[in-house]
């Protein structure tokens, strides 16, 4: 991924930098505050906000991701988040594992979709200030329409029967779970309220009595779940957000499942796909991320030929010439040149609320981070593209902390770069030109 210096690191709230600059500390990808990182995203850009315009007009939408670890997967799909939130999206990023979150039990998938949900407004889980603002929309429909207060819920009930008239066909205990939640707020029953929602968002072993008042049985299986996923976009639609942006993250997982857990796993996605397709989710935005073993091995997608050929793309071409509207996207990764970039952005934000921005610039200037950045590639085997999470681990923690806080602090004489194999993620120990501590001279 290529990236340059922004512009405005100056203009730049401090509760923002602050965020930004702490998950780097941290090796992390930022939650928040990408805009002020990914400025050379340019050439996905128009063929995304045309998807996510068509998605709020009532279309949907399937996109795969490919890259290497470390080429910015997760960066880019939480950049696209944020995109999304700043048009009133709902976004949920959901970690595909076998032990957590199989992908081929969907009741699952949907659960931790719940659990993950959040808007501009509301941090996960937005569940239930979803639902909540969904009813007083109800409301104000009714009233609208003529509807007095002797007469407001009879309305709203007419007027949700209506709403959820094509999810009552497959999954009618949706609207009925609804139906329990708002009778539980009008007699101040707060925790069977609580209890039915979980119901709704896919908890497991809702009390039996909570269960009873809404009129719900059991619990939530594969095939209710796409049910009541269409469920919760016709609320969020109602309630005033016209999209929903699902993430579906490290799908390559399903290489190391068991044979028979990864087929189901493989029919799952190829399901979800065509579904996606058919137009059943209205106002979804459906992305999964995998490395391009996934997309391109017989342990992943080429296993399933009807998957295959769903997530068919050609990338024999120059990269430069990727269609940016076809369904998978490459991610080249990083380059030196592009490292080096994105380590001047970071010096220019931190510099910007740093106690000695002149020491930063001076002692942090543009050939120190070249120097920094071939470090860390060099310590990783000559692996640029996989550096940039602990290149910048480095650059804030090691470097830019200490030229900030301590006045005869010289970077070229007081640092050493040190890379221990404890501080590495499994994929950078592999690549790390041994498991000792690799020291550097800058």
């Amino acid at each position: 991924m290529s990236t340059a210096r922004p512009s405005r690191s100056a203009q730049v709230s401090a509760v923002r930098r602050r965020d930004v600059i702490d998950a780097l500390r941290r090796g992390a990808v930022p939650e928040s505050g990408l805009d002020l990182l990914a400025t050379g995203l340019g050439r996905f850009e128009l063929a995304l906000e045309a998807e996510l315009d068509a998605v709020a007009s009532g279309a949907s939408v399937f996109k795969a991701v490919r890259g290497e670890y470390g080429s910015g997967k997760t960066f880019f799909t939480r950049w696209l988040g944020e995109w999304a939130k700043r048009r009133n999206f709902a976004v949920a990023e959901i970690q595909i594992s076998e032990n957590e979150t199989p992908l081929h039990r969907l009741e699952t998938v949907y659960r931790r979709l719940t659990e993950r949900l959040t808007t501009a407004s509301f941090p996960p889980s937005a569940l239930r200030p979803v639902v909540d603002a969904w009813f007083y929309a109800l409301e104000e429909d009714a009233i609208a329409a003529g509807a007095d207060e002797n007469e407001l819920g009879a309305a709203v009930e007419k007027l949700l029967a209506a709403r959820l008239t094509e999810v009552s066909r497959h999954a009618p205990s949706f609207a009925t779970a609804l139906r329990g939640y708002r009778a539980a707020l009008a007699v101040g029953d707060e925790a069977t309220a609580a209890a039915v929602l979980a119901w709704l968002g896919g908890q497991p072993h809702v009390a039996a009595a909570a269960r009873r008042f809404a009129g719900v049985r059991g619990d939530l299986d594969h095939f209710g779940a796409l049910a009541f996923l269409q469920g919760l976009l016709t609320v969020l639609r109602d309630s005033g957000h016209p999209g929903l942006l699902v993430v579906l993250d490290e799908v390559e997982t399903l290489q190391r499942v068991r044979a028979d857990a990864r087929d189901k796993a493989l029919n799952s996605l190829r399901q979800l796909i065509d579904e996606v397709h058919s137009g059943r989710f209205p106002g979804l935005y459906l992305v999964i991320t995998g490395t391009p073993a996934f997309y391109d091995g017989q342990q992943g997608v080429q296993r399933l030929a009807p998957l295959a050929q769903r997530l068919a793309t050609d990338f024999t071409t120059d990269p430069r010439f990727d269609n940016p509207r076809a369904v998978q996207l490459r991610l080249s990764g990083f380059t030196l040149e592009s490292l080096v970039d994105l380590g001047m952005t970071v010096r220019d934000l931190y510099a910007a609320g740093a106690d000695a921005p002149e020491r930063i610039k001076d002692f942090a200037a543009d050939v120190y981070i070249a120097d920094l950045a071939r470090a860390v590639g060099g310590a990783l085997g000559g692996k640029v593209g996989v550096a940039p999470r602990l290149f910048l681990k480095k650059l804030v923690g090691d470097v830019l902390d200490r030229i900030d806080q301590f006045d005869d602090f010289d970077p070229r004489r007081h640092y050493t770069l040190t890379v221990r194999s404890s501080e590495l993620t499994d994929t950078e120990r592999n690549l790390a030109a041994s498991a000792d501590d690799v020291d550097l001279d800058l």
